[in-house]
């Protein structure tokens, strides 16, 4: 209970550097929203309003405190004549776009939410299955080609790499849409169809790296003394390959974790080339439009997701592994819970 604690503990310091250095961009940055705002022509008077229907005449410690506090209780930005009101929990106020940071995040969230998921679970799927392929023909045909896959789609360029999905499946051979979002509710055929390409392309440039984990670390798990002295009594190499991949739970479910997070957060690159109007497309545009609020607001969301990934995986790990839940270190090599020869017993079929 205790190390839980202070995992979370950790994560919420961890959110709270994170607040301020996100605020710190949004405080240092050389672009004043109060002059957008006001237009061009712009008279002192007229900005020094801006700045004060905004909120930014206050010291940076007192907008910071405001800022925060308008996470949990809300936010009006305004004067006496023109109230707006951002309610919990308010990320800020976006006053091109007129409307609050955390409405648009909303709106784009099921997007990059629908793209994360997908992409995780094929990334993780292909790439596990073809670290574990290459494992068993180390040396052979398909693990050269699964390793120089690997290499290969490790050092592409998202961007080459989205481009060439889209010329060859859309264009060419025009299977697949080449971008657009279809929400589930309208159909999930339609859904699916729209997310794909996007899908593939992530999980060819993010699987390598399962790949290679899963390769390196089943090769040094079959050439253990445990794993000769299963195969000596009989045990099935189906079994052995399970026992193999159940070490590998923890690195997986961390890199898992962290995928999901990262992706949850926007993938900028994919977002565009697909026309996907994800978090990353939001944070684009906004960047591109100087739009500081959004920019702030999209960061924060996309740290928050990051580090809240990272402390589930790190509460997941004493339910992998019963050691790390007593206190104690996991071992590197972990012997199987059953003994070959009750397993012998139990299996008449590989």
């Amino acid at each position: 209970m205790i190390p839980a604690l202070q995992r979370v503990g950790r994560s919420l310091g961890v959110l709270l550097v994170v607040v301020g250095l996100t605020f710190a961009i949004f405080y240092l940055a050389p672009i004043d929203p109060a002059l957008q705002m006001c237009g061009k022509p712009c008279s002192p008077e007229d900005l020094e309003a801006a700045r004060g229907f905004m909120g930014f005449d206050q010291p940076w410690w007192r907008q910071l405190a405001t800022f925060l506090g308008a996470i949990f209780t809300g936010r009006t930005f305004g004067s006496a004549d023109v109230v707006v009101e951002c309610a919990a929990p308010c990320l800020g106020y976006s006053f091109q776009l007129h409307q609050s940071v955390t409405a648009l995040v909303g709106d784009r969230f099921p997007i990059s939410f629908s793209i994360a998921i997908g992409a995780v679970a094929f990334q993780a799927l292909f790439g596990i299955a073809a670290g574990a392929i290459a494992a068993r023909r180390q040396g052979g045909t398909l693990d050269r080609v699964v390793t120089g896959v690997s290499v290969i789609a490790a050092s592409a360029p998202a961007f080459v790499v989205g481009l060439l999905v889209v010329v060859v499946f859309a264009l060419r051979l025009d299977l697949l849409p080449s971008g657009g979002y279809v929400p589930f509710s309208e159909g999930p055929l339609q859904w699916a169809r729209h997310l794909v390409l996007p899908w593939a392309t992530l999980a060819f440039l993010n699987g390598a790296i399962y790949a290679r984990l899963v390769r390196s670390s089943m090769i040094e798990q079959l050439g253990l003394d445990y794993v000769r002295t299963a195969r000596a009594t009989g045990l099935s190499e189906r079994r052995i390959d399970r026992y193999a991949l159940r070490n590998l739970a923890l690195p997986l479910t961390t890199l898992i974790a962290l995928d999901i997070g990262a992706l949850l957060g926007g993938t900028v690159i994919t977002e565009r080339i697909f026309g996907q109007p994800g978090l990353g497309a939001l944070l684009l545009d906004a960047t591109a439009t100087a739009d500081l609020p959004v920019i702030v607001g999209t960061t924060l969301v996309g740290s928050l997701l990051i580090v809240l990934a990272n402390l589930g995986a790190d509460l997941a790990r004493p339910l992998l592994d019963r050691r790390l839940a007593a206190g104690g270190r996991s071992p590197r090599r972990p012997a199987p819970q059953t003994t070959p020869s009750d397993q012998t017993s139990q299996e008449t079929h590989p």
